[in-house]
């Protein structure tokens, strides 16, 4: 027997139109690319999104075409958002930062239809155009620009494109497990991986990232992602956003600490999420201003562990309470969160501080657990110090890649995340180590085989390794460890040039050490763990 209920199925657009109907008059602040602000409501970014996505329907795609965004985080990029899911399309959000033989393939894999852009991309785009294949047409989502229409003589400008139509548009009615966006992830050897979100997997994680166990979201709160909509979609918020009516500050290209502080003095700013490079910086731009920045109440770190100290200096500074999160792009990204349980709040404040240095618990609609490293399905006990395999499994958790059959799943459906982490009693989670072959550098991940296998492609390395050395500011950064050919003469700054044309500025190692030899497995594996032990402090300062 089934239940009496209305059946209603879970949309993007129904976001949208809740924020448009009950929030009209709460604000969406957004820097542009000129640096100036716009000040814009939930109730026109409702109506913008609704003439943009009969832009779309007038190109004339069918359901689940990609529609790619090269943009900050502004006002028409998170119109644009809606309008694409809202109308049936795929929202591909790209990452900037990638190497552009890496953005080609990513384009050209997914087989966008349109590439939306901001003008700051402008040199980007003319770049790699010549290479894509399926791309049908060229959005500029500044105002119209002459140096645009040179560059890119056939590009259309969002704003006129609008303009021609009104805000009364019906969001169809479709499959609520119909494809939404897809985000590839750069966290794997290879090529890009894609991992296409649906409609339903969508608005159940944005219900999760807003409970109170978890970022704690409401109308009341103004919201400002400072991590990007293109880093897995700025981790759900501006979907959240829309859900709860929150007044949301959208920061643009200046992700500067001067720039930040500004914005959240100026705007209120009382939640803000982020990498801890990006929070290092705001914590040095408010000392040097004097900010106390009287309006943040908690911020969510991100990305990578958040040093110790961070934690101190918000909460002891700034009385700012920091909220430590874990995810991945293959869970949309909240695995878990941070936040006291009762039995927590009689602690001290460093027996609290000690609670607050793990990745939290998972929210209702994921389980975690922690396997065997030999044994891949047999979990280990969840008593905070046995370590193992983080696995994962959920209503917004990866079943397969986009356009790959075989499944990402382990053989008793959990997928396998590549940490190494304890789980206690309660489900707090930390985690002790990643997948050796990852480097997570300011929160993105690079490749280390993947600079292994261009540096053995140098014709005087014999052998190389590329390990994550500690790093004040990023976290972690690459370094290369190398065996030279024999009798032969090679420096530092050869093999920088070497890198230069091959990856982005920002993947390439920060050092370069020579050796006799490289530890091996007895199965003729390098023994990154011996190299990280001896060379993993080279970066710091003494």
């Amino acid at each position: 027997m089934l239940g009496n209920m209305m059946f209603q199925p879970l949309l993007i657009s129904s976001m949208i139109e809740h924020a448009g109907r009950y929030h009209a008059d709460s604000l969406v602040i957004s820097k542009n690319t000129d640096l100036s602000i716009t000040e814009t409501t939930w109730g026109q970014i409702h109506d913008n999104s609704k003439r943009f996505a009969q832009v779309l329907q007038s190109f004339g795609f069918v359901l689940g075409d990609r529609v790619a965004t090269i943009a900050w985080n502004n006002h028409r990029h998170l119109e644009s958002w809606y309008a694409i899911s809202g109308s049936g399309l795929v929202c591909h959000t790209i990452n900037p930062r990638l190497f552009p033989e890496q953005l080609v393939f990513i384009i050209n894999d997914a087989a966008d239809k349109v590439l939306l852009f901001d003008k700051t991309f402008l040199p980007l785009i003319k770049a790699v155009k010549p290479l894509l294949k399926s791309v049908e047409h060229y959005i500029c989502l500044d105002a119209p620009d002459d140096a645009v229409r040179e560059a890119i003589p056939d590009v259309l400008f969002y704003d006129e494109l609008i303009a021609g139509h009104s805000a009364q548009f019906t969001w169809p009615v479709i499959d609520e497990l119909s494809a939404s966006s897809l985000c590839y992830t750069s966290g794997t050897t290879g090529n890009p991986k894609g991992v296409l979100y649906s409609h339903r997997s969508t608005v159940l994680h944005s219900y999760a990232i807003s409970m109170p166990d978890s970022l704690n979201i409401s109308a009341r709160d103004v919201m400002m992602p400072v991590v990007p909509m293109f880093h897995v979609n700025a981790w759900g918020t501006p979907y959240a956003a829309a859900m709860a009516g929150c007044t949301l500050v959208l920061p643009g290209p200046g992700l500067d600490g001067a720039s930040l502080v500004g914005l959240i003095d100026r705007y209120k700013v009382s939640v803000a999420l982020g990498v801890p490079t990006i929070w290092q910086g705001l914590i040095n731009a408010a000392q040097q201003s004097g900010s106390q920045l009287t309006s943040l109440s908690r911020n969510v770190v991100g990305g990578s562990a958040c040093p110790p100290a961070m934690l101190k200096a918000f909460k002891d500074q700034f009385n700012c309470e920091t909220i430590h999160a874990w995810g991945m792009t293959e869970t949309s990204p909240l695995g878990s969160a941070n936040q006291f349980k009762a039995k927590h709040m009689g602690l001290s404040d460093e027996e609290k501080l000690q609670v607050r240095l793990s990745q939290g618990r998972p929210p209702f609609g994921v389980d975690l657990r922690i396997t065997d490293e030999e044994n891949g399905t047999h979990e280990v006990s969840r008593d905070g110090e046995t370590t193992g395999n983080l696995q994962i499994k959920g209503h917004w958790i990866i079943k397969n890649y986009f356009a790959k059959e075989n499944s990402a799943l382990t053989s008793d459906g959990w997928f396998d995340t590549g940490d190494i982490a304890t789980l206690n009693e309660d489900g707090y989670l930390k985690i002790s180590d990643r997948s050796k072959d990852l480097i997570k550098s300011g929160g993105e991940w690079i490749s280390s085989v993947y600079l292994e296998n261009l540096a053995m492609g140098h014709p005087k390395i014999a052998m190389a390794a590329v390990i994550a050395a500690e790093h004040e500011k990023w976290d972690e950064r690459p370094i290369l460890i190398a065996i030279k050919k024999p009798d032969v003469d090679l420096n530092e700054s050869e093999i920088f040039d070497f890198y230069a044309d091959k990856v982005a500025k920002w993947q390439i190692p920060d050092k370069v050490i020579f050796v006799e030899s490289i530890p091996l497995s007895g199965t003729g594996k390098m023994l990154k763990k011996d190299l990280r032990e001896q060379f993993g402090k080279v970066l710091l300062s003494t």
